[in-house]
């Protein structure tokens, strides 16, 4: 087995309701509970990966509806309510809210060649500080698991765009609209899936700084099945390692260099707190804070009434994105994590809350900066917008 490879991938039978199957990675729109009550709206009793993942703006409900999800796994599993593609990959196309198209290869990861501890050098690399407390709650939802549902994005270096653009299109696997803005997919099995993974796995044996595929989305969803396959080996023999279905993780791959592929700032909003006295222990924090630009780095800060820019120096972080958290790990408060502007202003500009406006990193520097500063800290960047994040497809056992 190689780096990147078939697997037998599942999908919704030919009587589902697609755009009732498909919802947005679990880890969106975690403060706007309206959008997943839609969500549910808009799936009533229908089959769907809704009832197969859990939802971090419901995390609260705890092992009841873990309990609820796996037995739902099974029902589908037993009703025939999916179809298996045998060793295959997938291409896929994702159109955009904004019209672009971006595309992608569905296949398996062996997770023997992907490490997300500190200081890494494996080809497979998180992009970001994982948080070691967030993976236990995690394991509690996979390790009873039949299937996996991966929202899990990883990029890959191919400057010249060699990989994805040599797939020549087979038959046509799906092809259907988003719920909620979330544009359309479409996926088919490619006339030359050797060439196109043989391509792959030769080009990743030269990667340079020995990483080839960098976690874009689902940094925490990787290290958690990562941490359940070392568990579960434990307990095999060799043989039965090389073979288990839980070795091998189901994802898609992107190429960072795609056009359609944007990134963009996920920005924080603190709950529960006195503006004014977060604002202050800022600024004192670092000391060179000014609201001019002193060449330092900006961030926004919103709050009730109003809001005010910095520009911070000395900060001992690469990016405004560690400056902020830095400061913000030393206080026990609630923070979440937004995607968009627009949501961070609403929310951060009411009563008791407030919001912290980030820049854009140029993902031209990703590689080169987990090559050369290890991960970067958590959160930094958004592969697009929310509306546009992955949503759950393709199934794969576990089991």
């Amino acid at each position: 087995m190689g780096l990147f490879n078939k697997a037998d991938i599942l999908l919704p039978n030919d009587n589902i309701d697609l755009k009732k199957w498909s919802v947005i990675a679990c880890d969106q729109y975690t403060s706007e509970p309206e959008y997943w009550k839609k969500a549910e709206e808009i799936v009533g009793k229908n089959a769907s990966t809704l009832n197969l993942v859990f939802p971090e703006v419901y995390l609260d409900e705890g092992q009841e509806r873990i309990d609820k999800i796996n037995k739902t796994m099974e029902e589908y599993l037993e009703k025939g309510t999916f179809k298996e593609i045998k060793n295959s990959i997938i291409y896929v196309e994702r159109t955009q809210s904004d019209g672009r198209v971006r595309k992608g290869l569905i296949g398996s990861i062996d997770l023997e060649e992907y490490d997300f501890s500190k200081g890494s050098n494996s080809k497979i690399r998180a992009t970001e500080g994982t948080v070691l407390e967030r993976i236990p709650p995690r394991v509690k939802i996979r390790e009873n698991a039949s299937l996996e549902l991966p929202h899990i994005l990883l990029l890959m270096n191919d400057a010249k765009n060699c990989i994805i653009s040599s797939v020549i299109k087979g038959e046509k696997l799906y092809d259907f609209e988003l719920m909620q803005n979330g544009g359309h997919l479409a996926g088919y099995k490619p006339k030359n899936a050797d060439s196109v993974i043989e391509m792959i796995n030769t080009l990743s044996k030269n990667a340079d700084g020995n990483l080839f595929f960098a976690v874009g989305d689902g940094n925490h969803s990787l290290a958690t099945a990562k941490t359940c396959w070392e568990n579960i080996k434990k307990n095999l023999s060799e043989k039965e390692i090389e073979n288990h279905p839980a070795r091998y993780c189901l994802v898609e791959i992107e190429n960072i260099h795609d056009s359609a592929l944007d990134f963009e700032p996920i920005h924080r909003v603190v709950f529960d707190i006195d503006a004014k006295l977060v604002l202050d222990g800022l600024k004192n924090y670092y000391g060179d804070v000014s609201n001019t630009d002193n060449g330092g780095q900006k961030i926004i800060a919103i709050y009730e009434n109003g809001e005010e820019t910095l520009f911070i120096k000395n900060s001992h972080s690469s990016l405004s994105v560690g400056t902020l958290q830095n400061y913000l790990d030393t206080l026990n408060i609630k923070v979440d994590y937004i995607h968009g502007e627009d949501v961070t202003r609403k929310l951060g500009s009411q009563k008791g809350n407030m919001g912290f406006l980030l820049p854009k990193m140029d993902k031209n520097d990703l590689f080169s900066a987990v090559i050369n500063d290890g991960a970067l800290p958590r959160k930094t960047f958004s592969m697009g917008e929310a509306h546009d994040k992955r949503f759950y497809f393709e199934a794969k056992k576990i089991k």
